[in-house]
């Protein structure tokens, strides 16, 4: 682990015109530099480069940051290898963090095991290349599925002989122990000895994110699949490797996945190969596992669109079912292609040329609505089963974080079935409910159905609704936090038991938002918020450095963005701060989007009241609750100095 000290003179060391020069053409524009955009089809320069505050922003597609989280979005590494990246460039010393006994011992396995995975790799791949049987029997097994050399040395395909213990034989002879050969899964002891996990089948090295070997997954060749109960063996979980994080062919995907702003999901090893060869590359194989949370926040690093690419039976239909919720849940844009009876996308990818596969994806891949309607509600005849789809199909929609996506979704279901789209705001807003039944949703519900406030208090922090802060004040609150989070606004406060405390940006939104259960519709936000509380007693904690370089990629490009003054790195808009004293617009802004809030509930209250025709009892309810609406908002519009017009 790189110490603090070394990171900090890495940081310190790395210049952004220096870093973003070795992949982008850069030239002078005043005090500042541009160049064309290397994260999007830039025509136009619009990539901004500023060397006063040592990072870079495109305006167009809003990705950039400091020198290491450029290099992270760029080249797709993590964090500590964009550090040893900047290090190599710099000379600077990598100074490990001195570790515990135990914690060394650790490390050390973990690398023993890497190296024995790395050497096994090279291994199974000569032997398909140079061994007779290799040639013979493991080739021949990949060209009679039609791939290439090409893609074979891509993959870094291999073969492992027949003999039982060929590979273990080898590998003790180099000198490899025993014990990493048997923990990653690679031999398997018994009473009778130490013998080949993969013997005679085809080999599929799984390489991580950064391009470490972390397992393998042999085939059984066709002319011996009869019968046999596993056609695939995969490693077993180990220290390197759980199955549930890791995709197969997220390394060779992971540029073209960006370039693309999309991802394939298929299932197997075959169905990822052929697509490459093919001429589609951002496509990965979870591989004969259920898709995992871990799985998508990786997807998520390089994009938040995904097309399942699944075979048209019941199996592949029933994949896409399970996987669809948990994509929408954690913020992924969904699609579906379930291909034509009796095709995979291996052999699907085979008979077609790459124009043709990918317009075929293009005409066919469907949303989540218009996939699940078809299976599920059209040509159902029956009351309760088309019932029953019409509710599964909202309750998907329901689990979507982004309030502004679920009413789009929601409108769409309702104008494809010929519904009250009122009827499914309802049947949602009780999934929300349902899915957190002791708090209220930090989604916030849609419609008339949202929960109105208790009472209307005239008090500084003003009770509203809790929930989902939607406005546009948020980011210009997050600016506030990033840039000046650390700073003191509120001195010596006096608390209800007596004490005394000092709030900074930070803690003042935290509380006064906190008082009335408010989040931000943002999660990042909320997660960037917290943080910068957490780390308020740090000694010399800034926030601006703190998120700028953060491991998070998504967490320093946000910050990036929010420390960016477009007049200052000569955008064609200026953002100017508010003025007056820091306190005076950190209060302002929270006034704002609780102004905001308010007159969204009024909104929602007039349409409730335009549903509710002929129910006296619920317009009465309504109207006690927009009449105390509004004079929260008129107090609220005096605070601001602000005139309403009723």
């Amino acid at each position: 682990m790189i110490d603090r000290a070394t990171v900090d003179k890495i940081i310190d060391a790395a210049q952004i015109v220096d870093v973003v020069s070795e992949f982008v053409t850069l030239r002078k524009s005043g005090v500042n530099y541009k160049g064309l955009c290397p994260f999007h089809d830039d025509r136009n320069p619009s990539f901004m480069v500023s060397p006063a505050k040592n990072i870079c922003h495109c305006f167009v597609c809003g990705k950039g940051g400091t020198p290491a989280g450029f290099l992270m979005e760029h080249e797709q590494i993590s964090y500590p290898e964009a550090l040893r990246w900047l290090a190599k460039k710099y000379n600077i010393e990598i100074v490990e963090k001195e570790l515990t006994d135990e914690e060394r011992q650790q490390q050390n396995e973990r690398e023993s095991m890497f190296i024995v995975n790395e050497w096994a790799k090279d291994w199974f791949h000569q032997t398909l290349k140079n061994d007779p049987d290799g040639i013979a029997i493991g080739k021949q097994y990949f060209r009679s599925r039609g791939i290439r050399d090409d893609i074979i040395e891509k993959f870094l395909l291999g073969y492992s002989p027949q003999r039982r213990d060929a590979l273990c034989s080898a590998a003790t002879a180099k000198g490899y122990q025993k014990e990493f050969l048997v923990k990653t899964g690679l031999c398997i002891e018994s009473e009778r000895g130490l013998y080949d996990r993969y013997a005679g089948r085809a080999i599929f090295p799984w390489l991580n994110v950064s391009g470490k070997v972390v397992a393998f997954g042999g085939r059984v060749l066709d002319s011996r699949t009869k019968g046999v109960a596993q056609k695939y063996v995969n490693s077993p979980d180990s220290d390197i490797y759980h199955k549930e994080r890791e995709l197969y062919g997220i390394f060779q995907a992971k540029k073209a996945i960006v370039k693309e702003d999309r991802v394939f999901m298929v299932e197997g090893y075959t169905d990822v190969i052929a697509m490459h060869q093919a001429g589609i590359e951002n496509v990965v194989a979870n591989s004969g596992t259920a898709l995992s949370v871990y799985q998508i926040k990786m997807l998520r690093r390089f994009t938040n669109n995904i097309t399942l690419l699944y075979d048209g039976d019941e199996a592949g239909i029933h994949a896409a079912m399970r996987g669809t919720d948990m994509l929408l849940q954690e913020g992924m844009n969904v699609k579906v292609l379930l291909l034509p009876d009796g095709d995979d996308p291996d052999s699907f990818a085979r008979k077609h040329s790459t124009d043709e596969l990918k317009q075929y994806i293009e005409q066919n891949q469907q949303d989540f609505i218009g996939f699940k309607t078809h299976l599920t509600v059209e040509g159902i005849s029956d009351p309760v089963k088309r019932s029953e789809g019409i509710s599964g199909i909202v309750k998907s929609i329901s689990v979507i974080p982004d309030a502004i996506l679920r009413s789009t979704y929601l409108s769409d279901l309702a104008s494809r079935l010929g519904l009250k789209e009122q009827t499914l705001i309802s049947s949602m807003n009780k999934f929300i409910r349902e899915s957190q039944p002791m708090t209220n949703s930090p989604q916030g519900e849609v419609g008339q159905n949202a929960a109105p406030p208790e009472n209307v208090q005239q008090r500084s922090q003003m009770t509203l609704s809790p929930g989902g802060a939607t406005s546009g004040c948020e980011p210009l609150l997050m600016r506030e936090v990033v840039r000046h989070g650390e700073e003191v606004i509120y001195a010596d406060v006096e608390m209800d038991d007596g004490s005394t405390v000092n709030f900074n940006v930070a803690q003042y939104i935290a509380y006064d938002l906190g008082q009335d259960g408010l989040t931000f519709t943002n999660a990042l936000y909320n997660r960037m918020l917290a943080e910068a509380v957490a780390h308020s007693a740090d000694e010399g904690f800034k926030a601006e450095s703190y998120f700028m370089n953060h491991p998070d990629i998504e967490v320093s490009q946000t910050a990036a963005r929010l420390a960016v003054d477009r007049h200052q790195l000569g955008g064609r808009f200026v953002l100017k701060p508010r003025e007056g004293s820091l306190r005076q617009r950190v209060v302002h802004l929270i006034m704002d989007l609780r102004m905001d809030i308010v007159s969204q509930r009024l909104k929602e209250i007039q349409a409730a009241m335009r549903q509710a025709t002929g129910d006296m009892e619920r317009i009465m309810q309504l109207m006690e609750e927009y009449k105390d609406t509004q004079q929260l908002r008129d107090l609220l519009a005096r605070r601001l100095g602000s005139d309403v017009v009723a």
